[in-house]
């Protein structure tokens, strides 16, 4: 979801559950109201200054539960258990949240949003890092957030001595910390998320208990979504077109002996039976955009299954042509494979689309990469992705192999050997060498690095992970050995004892 569109939608969803709160909740707020002129003298709402998205300071209302006097003033700007400040109706307010909802106002006026990090008073905000004061600022403050849930007891927390000091080097620094969280992961559905965890935290039984924080940012709406509901629904509509698809196709060749309303209904049927086994045996836990290929096969099983149970139904009730059933099944299983994969399938035509646009206006780096191990695959496919495309350009690999001389590998040509790395450098104007072959001797890796220092080109050791891994299973155990196996691994990174000053942050690693 883009981040424009989801912005609107936050925003419409604001709108409507503040305006729709404000309306239904009128007659509470009339009986609140009596209640509060009742309690104790002094005005029914009370506002604060708080700072607001971009640092704009706004007033925040909510219901007065302190007295009002100039103690209640003057007093910290935090309460705990007990404080006398508060009313004994106010002391309710608060342990119901009741005392919040005049923020429905400020959420209508735009100036706050259902979810968002809370508000702080401008004075508090102070405190906070530039980092911190970026991220909170960064979106409009809320009514209810992870933190609230986390910190709903707050003043219980608060009950000790020392409340200015509490709060500002051990609640707000926390509380910072999950705003930040939130403002990271934001999205509809964690917002649906928090807002449920907020009413479970008002009924009694459970708001002693705090959920953790990862049930906290990835919440049962989230989870149902993304991991049930998402992939359900889409495999769902590929099983109902292919069937449906099929049956049309079926029904030319041969008639079909089954009415309309049977065959969609049947149809519907069978394409249920597909979403729900590949739910119970775990293909919606697969995370599809950064799936494996060996995650394609894992679909297999449970298309085999649901299948099964399709093919079974349809031969004890008679509907449709046994064939026509495994024939859509064949072509539901080429849309899950297709429909999951088409993320990495569009990177590669995107990859391989933008290596020939704007070449005269987008210079990129030319790269050489030594080697043509695991390792140099792995950099070939870095390099390849769409966010590097467009900032490096691989001329070649130099490799020792003779049987590689000349030919093709990873779709990049093989330009020579490492004797002649040198002289390709120079032909080939190369600005970047990555050095992926670990089987270089160090005296020819440091006349690489030397050379490259010369003409400032840029050097770039990548570690032996494989190499290393290898190792540590032939160690037996060993944690010493394994130990020294990696540290020299790290040598290498390191940058050749000193040889060669290697990066890699000259490639973005969001592979």
């Amino acid at each position: 979801m883009s981040s424009v569109f989801s912005q609107t939608v936050k925003r419409l969803f604001d709108i409507a559950v503040s305006f729709t709160a404000l309306i239904f909740l009128s007659p509470v707020f009339g009986l609140l109201a009596v209640a509060i002129k009742r309690d104790s003298p002094g005005p029914v709402f009370y506002g604060g200054n708080r700072i607001g998205k971009g640092g704009k300071i706004f007033r925040i209302w909510k219901f007065r539960t302190m007295y009002e006097d100039r103690k209640s003033y003057e007093g910290p700007r935090v309460t705990a258990k007990g404080d006398e400040r508060i009313t004994p109706l106010g002391k309710w307010l608060r342990d119901t949240k009741l005392n919040e909802l005049p923020q429905f106002y400020n959420v209508l006026k735009g100036e706050m949003s259902m979810v968002g990090p809370r508000p702080e008073d401008p004075s508090f905000a102070e405190t906070w890092s530039d980092d911190v004061r970026a991220d909170v600022l960064s979106v409009r403050p809320g009514i209810t957030s992870p933190a609230t849930v986390v910190y709903h007891d707050e003043e219980s927390i608060l009950s000790s001595g020392n409340l200015l000091q509490k709060y500002i080097h051990e609640i707000g620094p926390d509380k910072a910390r999950l705003d930040q969280m939130y403002v990271r992961y934001r999205s509809f559905m964690l917002d649906l998320d928090v807002i449920l965890w907020t009413f479970l935290i008002l009924l009694p039984r459970i708001r002693s208990q705090t959920p953790p924080e990862e049930l906290l940012f990835v919440g049962p709406i989230s989870r149902l979504f993304k991991r049930y509901m998402s992939w359900g629904a889409i495999d769902l509509i590929i099983t109902f077109s292919s069937i449906f698809l099929s049956g049309l196709v079926w029904g030319k060749i041969t008639p079909i002996a089954t009415e309309v309303k049977q065959a969609v209904s049947m149809a519907l049927v069978f394409s249920i039976i597909f979403s729900l086994v590949g739910t119970l045996m775990g293909v919606n836990r697969i995370s599809w955009s950064k799936a494996t290929t060996y995650d394609s096969f894992r679909i297999i099983p449970a298309w085999l299954v649901a299948t099964g149970i399709a093919t079974y139904v349809n031969w004890a009730l008679g509907v449709l042509p046994v064939g026509l059933i495994l024939i859509a099944s064949v072509v539901s299983l080429a849309g899950y494979v297709f429909l999951r994969n088409s993320k990495r399938m569009a990177i590669g035509l995107l990859s391989r689309t933008l290596k020939f646009t704007d070449k005269a206006e987008r210079p990129r780096e030319r790269v050489i990469i030594v080697g043509s191990g695991r390792t140099a695959e792995h950099i070939a496919g870095l390099l390849d992705h769409p966010s590097n495309v467009m900032k490096y350009q691989v001329v070649g690999i130099v490799d020792d192999d003779l049987m590689s001389q000349g030919m093709d590998i990873y779709g990049k040509k093989v330009l020579g050997r490492t004797k002649d790395l040198c002289v390709l450098i120079k032909k080939y104007r190369a600005q970047v060498v990555f050095l992926a072959s670990h089987t270089l001797d160090m005296n020819k890796e440091i006349e690489i690095a030397d050379f490259c220092a010369e003409n400032g080109v840029k050097a770039v050791v990548i570690p032996d992970i494989f190499g290393s891994l290898q190792k540590l299973s032939a160690s037996n155990g060993d944690d010493q050995l394994a130990y020294s196996q990696l540290g020299n691994a790290n040598l290498r990174y390191a940058g050749l004892e000193g040889g060669v000053s290697a990066t890699t942050e000259e490639v973005e690693t969001n592979h």
